[in-house]
């Protein structure tokens, strides 16, 4: 029986029946599995996805919409992969297309790799920004951030809310309400019984991640950088927008070495809504 061609191929809604599927087609292309990252984009979010009629997947991206759910503001896309022996035939902009044409007048936001930017420029998507990311073992040292943190509890949710609202730019509820089962930790920084940033950490396979990491400045995301890693024991990653310098400089003093670069890209939108003073890292690049 004759292979489908990849042009007529249906590309569907993934669910977390696809994620040992997603997971197969990240280390495909030689990325880490990340499971217990696709398990949260794909309840979270949204996945979509090609059938390979000789099993697995094609090609697979997530989606993660901001916003009010019947009128979304942002869309993040993420994750989008393409077999190996199904590269360069056209796949990953035929999932694009597809993608761009579901947001309709949604801006989006995505984190290109510079082998990704191609792509995303030739379908519309322009380039705003950067973020770095950054990888190692924490060592403590020098000057202690004077901020006070501490664990977040279930009563600080309503602040969470109503602070990474106002920094993100859009409501993010079915995020933020996911975090403490998704995060190993989430803590908050305080002055004075107000809370002033918050930041978590969660398992990706051997690192933890720090992310999202929004703060009122440097010294407090320092802080809150410094509290998470003095209560775990793995290496950590984070991905630093590139116009946070101090922090990124101090970051890699305490131990955490550059690793690559990815341009954060937008399309139907000159920039990110929110207050990129105050947002220092994403929750993961593949969420926006």
């Amino acid at each position: 029986m004759p292979t489908p061609s990849l042009a007529v191929l249906p590309i569907r809604r993934l669910t977390l029946r696809d994620l040992a599927a997603c997971a197969d087609l990240s280390e495909d292309r030689g990325w880490p599995r990340e499971e217990h990252k696709w398990g949260f984009l794909l309840t979270a979010g949204k996945g979509y996805g090609i059938d390979d009629p000789a099993g697995g997947l094609v090609a697979a991206c997530a989606i993660t919409e901001y916003g009010p759910q019947e009128r979304p503001e942002l869309w993040a896309v993420g994750m989008v992969l393409v077999a190996q022996r199904h590269a360069r035939q056209g796949v990953g902009r035929r999932l694009m297309h597809h993608v761009v044409s579901l947001a309709g007048t949604t801006p989006l936001t995505l984190h290109a790799t510079p082998n990704g930017l191609p792509l995303y420029e030739e379908l519309g998507f322009k380039v705003t920004g950067r973020a770095e990311m950054l990888r190692g073992r924490f060592m403590p040292g020098g000057p202690q951030p004077a901020i006070a943190t501490r664990s977040a509890t279930a009563e600080d949710l309503t602040t969470l809310l109503r602070l990474d609202a106002e920094v993100f730019g859009a409501d993010r509820t079915h995020i933020i309400t996911r975090l403490p089962a998704f995060a190993d930790q989430v803590r908050v920084a305080e002055e004075d019984g107000r809370i002033i940033g918050y930041a978590a950490v969660w398992p990706n396979m051997d690192t933890h991640v720090v992310g999202p990491l929004i703060a009122r400045n440097t010294e407090t995301a320092k802080a809150l950088i410094a509290s998470l890693a003095a209560h775990t024991d793995r290496p950590l990653r984070t991905d630093i927008d590139v116009r946070h310098e101090e922090l990124r400089a101090w970051a890699v003093e305490r131990g955490l070495a550059p690793v690559a670069f990815n341009g954060v890209m937008t399309y139907g939108v000159a920039e990110l809504p929110g207050d990129w003073n105050r947002r220092f890292a994403p929750l993961t690049v593949a969420a926006g």
